[in-house]
């Protein structure tokens, strides 16, 4: 499950995480933006929950020196021991520009060296030398959680699929279709076989089929624009599919859009439906190769608004076994 859960403010979270497992849930994962931080709702919810599982989806590795970013993740893994997984990835210039004054530079080799700094100070293990992103100096970690976290790289295209294959122990990815699982996958090569791969999922349990599509348009229709999630499903073949979208986002329509993202694609990108045609669906995630299905859920009309209401769609949605 994806949290801070949207409609729940973070001072609310308490009552629902602790019943997550016993709905069936096993981990929780948080991402990083403009908004909330990835580690303040995990710590929270190591101390909340103790059988959980969490993890970042992902956090930037821009905005963090990289022996700071080692100290949070071993921080919360010694208060978690053996629950904590990173998920490391590049964000872009609005997040790491406009809003911190860090110069994008170089994401990919940030993102390798980064993933090489993790991997040696998580275990313990002292790191220094010259990087193609950064120089260390000297760094000596201070705490060695036991077992040491695993690092997973959020990829889309086939450099960074290929880097999350071949340098660390698995993937994050987002914004995807079922039948998208295959190309990704492949593009990762033998490297990838047997890694975690984590998707984050969007579901809306609503049986209001205009409802989830409008706000699947409204989740959509700035993501398939934004430059990353645009070059991805272009390599998936969808330029055609989304020409009309990206010519209103490119004449500053956004509402157009928005309006102008198919109908079938929602669909392939947003689950809504009954629970149990959410739960099939999502299954068909883990068919094709997905092993940590992670849910993002959106508020449905059928379960009123506010934290009751999303911890009631929560139960719909939770694991029949």
């Amino acid at each position: 499950m994806t949290i801070p859960l949207s409609t729940v403010p973070l001072s609310e979270h308490r009552r629902v995480v602790e019943e997550l497992p016993d709905l069936g849930y096993t981990d929780v994962w948080t991402g990083e933006a403009a908004g909330r931080d990835g580690f303040t709702p995990l710590a929270l919810a190591a101390a909340w929950s103790p059988s959980l599982r969490l993890g970042t989806a992902v956090v930037p590795v821009q905005t963090r020196g990289p022996a700071l970013l080692a100290m949070t993740v071993a921080t919360l893994a010694e208060a978690a021991p053996g629950r904590v997984a990173v998920g490391v990835g590049s964000s872009g210039p609005p997040f790491v520009t406009r809003i911190n004054g860090i110069p994008f530079e170089h994401p990919y080799r940030q993102v390798r060296d980064t993933v090489r700094f993790l991997k040696r100070a998580l275990a313990g293990k002292p790191v220094r030398g010259v990087f193609d992103s950064f120089t260390i100096e000297e760094y000596r970690p201070a705490v060695r959680p036991d077992p040491a976290p695993p690092v997973l790289v959020g990829a889309l295209r086939p450099q960074m699929l290929r880097l999350a294959a071949r340098e660390a122990d698995g993937l994050v990815t987002n914004f995807l279709a079922v039948r998208d699982l295959r190309p990704v996958l492949a593009a990762m090569g033998p490297g990838g076989a047997g890694k975690e791969v984590v998707a984050r999922i969007f579901v809306c349990p609503t049986r209001d089929v205009g409802h989830a599509r409008a706000r699947g348009r409204a989740l959509l229709g700035p993501i398939l624009n934004a430059r990353t999630y645009s070059a991805f499903h272009s390599w998936l073949g969808r330029g055609e599919e989304l020409a009309a979208s990206r010519r209103a986002w490119a004449a500053g329509d956004h509402r157009g859009a928005c309006e102008a993202v198919p109908d079938a694609l929602v669909d392939e990108l947003l689950v809504h439906g009954s629970p149990e045609r959410c739960r099939e669906h999502v299954a068909r995630y883990a068919g094709a190769g997905v092993t940590t299905p992670l849910l993002a859920v959106v508020p449905a009309p059928e379960f009123g608004a506010g934290p009751d209401a999303m911890l009631a769609a929560l139960r719909a949605l939770a694991p029949l076994d």
